[in-house]
């Protein structure tokens, strides 16, 4: 199963403020463990949302807001894909995370079969046509 692992933002990450040296080491000592392990898929730290836009929908109403966004508990400063077993083993590798603080939130990313008999035959190959294609151009 694949989950996404979501790093919160703190007030520091909103206010741009770097992780030293010493955190940066140990993030990727941590990385480099998840990836030996043939956990990590994908992973990546988010500027502030300062930088950032929001799109909201309503019917066929689009409208674009600027950041930055007041509530810092609702954002996300980065986040990781994994590759586990279960979501008891992503929970494992989570509480081995070098953070000193903040919050981390796992969450379980659906899967093809997920998607029962409204995934026609067409929809399928579609999809699967879509994965190759998004595969090769992520190859250098």
């Amino acid at each position: 199963m694949r989950v996404m692992v979501l790093v919160k933002a703190s007030e520091e990450s909103e206010a741009g403020v770097m992780p030293s040296t010493g955190a940066l080491a140990e993030m990727g000592a941590y990385n480099e463990q998840l990836v030996k392990a043939g956990v990590m898929l994908a992973g990546e730290g988010l500027q502030a949302s300062h930088k950032g836009v929001r799109i909201y929908f309503s019917g066929k109403e689009r409208t674009v807001v600027d950041g930055p966004f007041a509530e810092t508990k609702e954002l996300i400063a980065g986040f990781w894909i994994w590759q586990v077993k279960s979501m008891a083993e992503a929970v494992e590798w989570a509480k081995r995370s070098p953070f000193q603080e903040g919050q981390l939130e796992l969450r379980q990313v659906f899967e093809t079969e997920d998607f029962g008999e409204a995934l026609t035959p067409e929809l399928r190959e579609q999809e699967d046509r879509m994965r190759a294609q998004t595969a090769a151009q992520s190859q250098p």
